[in-house]
């Protein structure tokens, strides 16, 4: 898989993706359902702060969240993924991935979202205002709606994860979207270091907390029990 490390585009919103829910035999959401399978939507789409895990879902309006015991809320209120990475899986499994196929919100252009350091902040259009806090880890969901054999072990082994948001100032974006990085913290942890450290490199973890209050709280718990182990 590549790796857009060092590269320059015109930074855009390729596409919106939201999902009706569906029924499948490869999750344990409540009633089985789970909203992966997201599809592009032509028009604005109304981005506003989803509420708290467990309660709160997608931050975007027509999009549904199977289990929201995992799923949603403030701190995964957005997830991003770069159609240039899509591109790089593509052609590792032989298959094109549409736009929403990795069942991303936003499938950006131009933007090292692997690369984003976690409280780095993103205006999307006008008025909308994200900002990174965490990495997506792979799931039963994700490796069933996928079929491919050993994908959670492929997926984790690129530690190209794509990177939740919460919502700073909500708005409305739509495809075609200017994505403009407003604010870029002062430390190194990447959306990929903070997923290695949650995967595969856990020695990792006590160098996360650089990333100060914009960490997920959960990642920044695990870090300092390490820290303190």
């Amino acid at each position: 898989m590549h790796s857009l490390t060092g590269m320059t585009f015109e930074k855009q919103l390729l596409s919106v993706n939201v999902a009706e829910p569906r029924r499948v035999d490869y999750t344990s959401a409540p009633g089985s359902l789970t909203g992966i399978d997201k599809q592009p939507v032509a028009g604005p789409v109304s981005i506003t702060v989803p509420g708290p895990k467990g309660t709160g879902g997608s931050a975007l309006s027509g999009d549904v969240i199977g289990d929201k015991r995992h799923h949603g809320g403030h701190d995964q209120a957005v997830y991003a993924y770069a159609r240039e990475d899509l591109d790089g899986w593509g052609e590792e499994l032989g298959r094109r991935l549409s736009d929403g196929g990795f069942g991303e919100n936003f499938t950006t252009r131009g933007l090292n979202v692997n690369g984003a350091l976690i409280g780095e902040r993103w205006r999307i259009g006008r008025d909308v205002v994200l900002e990174v806090n965490s990495a997506r880890i792979p799931c039963r969901t994700f490796a069933g709606w996928l079929r491919e054999r050993g994908w959670v072990k492929r997926f984790t082994a690129a530690a190209a994860p794509g990177a939740y948001l919460r919502v700073i100032e909500p708005g409305t974006v739509k495809a075609g979207d200017p994505i403009e990085v407003v604010h870029r913290p002062d430390h190194e942890v990447t959306v990929s270091y903070l997923f290695r450290a949650l995967t595969t490199s856990s020695e990792l973890l006590p160098g996360i907390l650089a990333a100060g209050d914009a960490l997920h709280p959960e990642a920044a718990r695990r870090a300092r029990e390490r820290r303190s182990a």
